[in-house]
């Protein structure tokens, strides 16, 4: 047989992702159509498991794909969310720019983090995240013009009439608070699909193939060319941008602000952990479902006080032990679903060309 050509492709969509993109695209237009028969408090619910959930996509692309696991997060959270109240009340900005200012001040504050940070390995590395968390949430707690330690509220010049809000009050005939919500909650579906679809984008990329070197073996990803270093700045600080928006944009709908909220461990960094980890660590799908359970915990058992949150604990310790890759994890390694597959598949090898020898050897 002689020029035989295979027809091979390498190729990463399944008939699981193509169906999950096409409900994908309909539900983000129901997300958006919501406002116009949905109640308040639902915006506000979704508002929360939307802002929650890109929390946990980008500590998840920070622990679960770069290995990273910082327990620090909340340290941008507030950073963004003091930034943007500064800007507003300081300088006079509007509140809905000032959410990009917000993610500015994150990745700023992210650089002497990481210049530091990185220094340390494994467990060091965690609890030097979060020192770093509390040093920058007792500097803030200085800062009188933004309230000091007691904190402060937007304006109401800032709050009434805020982009957009005008415009939404004439379309869905509502009060100015209940549209600063929509408006809250439409940020919230532009910020969660643009947070899903660049990371997954990544991830598909040479680089993402490059991050999950790193993760799985450093030494071995640097033996084959790849700048760990710059992979682990990359990510860091791109994680940092994105909880700073969430941040920015968290504070914009509460229009109140204190250091020990914006700074906290247990909202900004905990929970965002239990989402990720119950959920499934290293997936984009593993934080989706994680924030569901997450919401449905929270709204059966928030009235229980401490038994809450030990209700919590167990139920990780749990899925720790008998679902290592979270809830998500075991479904998918026993139904082999993907959403959103990145794994790299060599498909084909028909037999495109070929020609025969009648020539005996």
């Amino acid at each position: 047989m002689k020029n035989a050509k295979f027809d091979y492709s390498v190729q990463t969509r399944t008939r699981a992702s193509s169906i999950s993109a096409i409900v994908a695209l309909v539900l983000i237009l129901v997300a958006f159509a919501l406002p116009a028969f949905a109640s308040r408090s639902l915006i506000q619910d979704m508002f929360f498991i939307l802002t929650m959930l890109v929390l946990a996509q980008f500590w998840n692309l920070l622990a679960g794909y770069g290995g990273l696991v910082s327990v620090g997060q909340q340290a941008f959270v507030g950073i963004g969310a003091y930034a943007m109240f500064g800007v507003v009340i300081l300088m006079g900005f509007d509140p809905v720019p000032s959410i990009l200012i917000a993610g500015v001040a994150a990745l700023v504050l992210a650089i002497p983090t990481a210049f530091f940070a990185f220094r340390l390995q494994g467990a060091y590395f965690a609890i030097g995240t979060w020192v770093i968390a509390e040093v920058v949430r007792l500097l803030v707690a200085q800062w009188k013009a933004v309230g000091g330690g007691t904190g402060t509220s937007l304006p109401r010049s800032a709050t009434g009439d805020m982009w957009f809000t005008g415009a939404i009050e004439t379309l869905f005939d509502v009060r100015n608070a209940a549209a600063r919500d929509i408006l809250a909650y439409w940020l919230a579906v532009l910020l969660a699909v643009a947070t899903i679809a660049g990371i997954y984008w990544l991830l598909r990329t040479k680089r993402g193939l490059g991050l999950a070197a790193v993760r799985d073996n450093i030494e071995a990803a640097k033996s084959v060319g790849v700048d760990a270093v710059r992979m682990k700045w990359t990510v860091f600080l791109v994680s940092a941008f994105g909880t700073g928006l969430a941040g920015g944009l968290i504070y914009m709908q509460k229009a109140r602000i204190s250091p020990d909220a914006a700074f906290s461990l247990q909202d900004w960094t905990a929970y965002v952990i239990f989402i990720v980890v119950i959920g499934g660590i290293g997936t984009i799908e593993g934080p989706i479902l994680g924030v569901l359970v997450f919401f449905i915990l929270q709204s059966l058992l928030a009235d229980y006080g401490s038994w809450y949150l030990m209700a919590l604990g167990v139920i990780g310790i749990t899925i720790m032990l008998f679902a290592p890759r979270g809830l998500w994890g075991l479904f998918s390694d026993r139904t082999g679903i993907e959403l959103f597959p990145v794994r790299r598949r060599l498909t084909g090898g028909r037999l495109a060309n070929s020609s025969l020898s009648s020539k005996e050897e």
